[in-house]
C-alpha cells in the first residue's frame, strides 16, 4: 500500500511539473502569432474547450457535462470572471513582456487572501501578510519601470487579470459544492468563443497561424487536465509550490525564443516575488504535512 501511495504522489508531482511547463508557453504562443487578441481567444477557446469537454466525458461520462445544470449563479460567476481574466491575460501578453505578466500573475494567491479577508472574513496570518507585502513591493518596482512606456498598458492588464483570477479563486473556495472544474474549463472557453465571435474575430487565418493557435489551444487544455489529475494525487499546497516553476520558465522562453530581455527593475522585482512565493508555499507544505 505504501508503495502504491508513493507512486501516486510521485506521479502527481510529475503531472504538476508537466502542467507548469505547458502553462509557461502561453506567452510565446500569444506573441508568436500576428492574430489579434479576439482571434487568439476564439481559436484557443474552441480547441481548449473541446479537449477539456472530451476529458470530462472520459472522466465522468455524460454526467460530467450534464453538471451544467448544477452550476448555479456561483458557477456561472466563476466562469464569467475566468473569461474576463483570460481576455486580460492574452491582451497583457500582446502589450508587455512575458516576464512582467507571469511575475505579476504569481501574486494572485495573495490577492485572493485579501479578497477572502473582506468577503468571507478569513483573517490571514502574519506570514501571509508579510509575504503579500513583499510581493506587492516587488510588483510595484516592476510596474514603476513601465511608467511612461507602452508596456504600462500590458502591466495594468496583468494586474487586472491577477485581481480577476483572485476573485475566481475566492468564488471557487466559497462554493465548493458547485462543478467549478466545468465552470472555469469548458464553460469559460465557450463563453470566450461566443464573445470573440460577436466582436468579429477571424476564422480565416494562415496555415502557420492555425498551426500555432491549434498548439496553443491543445497545450492550454493539456495543462488544465494535467493539473486537475495531479490534485487528485497530492495536496493543493504542494501543487502550488511546484507549479510556481511556471514563472521562471515563461521568462526563460521569452528570452530564448523571443529575445525579450527583462530590465533591471523587472529582474529585481521578479526576484522578490519569486523568492517570497517559494518561501511562503514551501512553508505551507511543511505546516500541512
Amino acid at each position: 500500500m505504501a508503495r502504491v501511495i508513493g507512486t501516486q504522489v510521485a506521479l502527481g508531482r510529475l503531472l504538476v511539473v508537466l502542467s507548469a511547463v505547458a502553462w509557461s508557453t502561453a506567452g510565446i504562443f500569444t506573441k508568436g502569432v500576428e492574430a489579434d487578441v479576439w482571434t487568439v481567444l476564439l481559436w484557443r477557446g474552441l480547441l481548449a474547450g473541446g479537449v477539456m469537454s472530451a476529458w470530462l466525458m472520459w472522466r465522468q461520462g455524460q454526467a460530467g457535462l450534464a453538471e451544467c445544470k448544477r452550476l448555479g449563479w456561483a458557477g456561472w460567476a466563476a466562469a464569467t470572471v475566468s473569461s474576463a481574466a483570460t481576455i486580460c491575460f492574452i491582451a497583457a501578453f500582446k502589450n508587455t513582456a512575458i516576464a512582467n505578466v507571469v511575475i505579476i500573475y504569481a501574486t494572485a494567491p495573495f490577492a485572493a487572501v485579501a479578497m477572502a479577508w473582506v468577503w468571507v472574513r478569513e483573517p490571514p496570518g502574519f506570514a501571509t501578510l508579510a509575504a503579500a507585502a513583499l510581493c506587492l513591493c516587488g510588483v510595484t518596482v516592476m510596474v514603476g519601470d513601465s511608467v511612461g512606456s507602452p508596456e504600462l498598458i500590458g502591466d495594468l492588464l496583468a494586474l487586472g487579470m491577477t485581481a480577476l483570477m483572485a476573485l475566481m479563486m475566492v468564488i471557487m473556495q466559497r462554493y465548493p459544492d458547485r462543478p467549478m472544474t466545468l465552470a472555469v474549463g469548458p464553460v469559460s472557453c465557450f463563453q470566450l468563443v461566443a464573445i470573440a465571435w460577436i466582436v468579429g474575430a477571424q476564422f480565416n487565418v494562415s496555415s502557420r497561424e492555425l498551426f500555432l493557435l491549434t498548439g496553443f489551444g491543445v497545450i492550454h487544455a493539456a495543462a488544465t487536465v494535467l493539473l486537475a489529475e495531479a490534485i487528485l494525487r497530492i495536496r493543493a499546497a504542494e501543487a502550488a509550490l511546484i507549479g510556481a516553476l511556471e514563472v521562471p520558465l515563461a521568462a526563460l522562453w521569452g528570452w530564448l525564443i523571443l529575445s525579450e530581455i527583462p530590465g533591471m527593475r523587472t529582474v529585481g522585482g521578479g526576484i522578490v516575488v519569486i523568492v517570497t512565493l517559494t518561501w511562503y508555499l514551501g512553508r505551507e507544505v511543511r505546516v500541512r504535512s
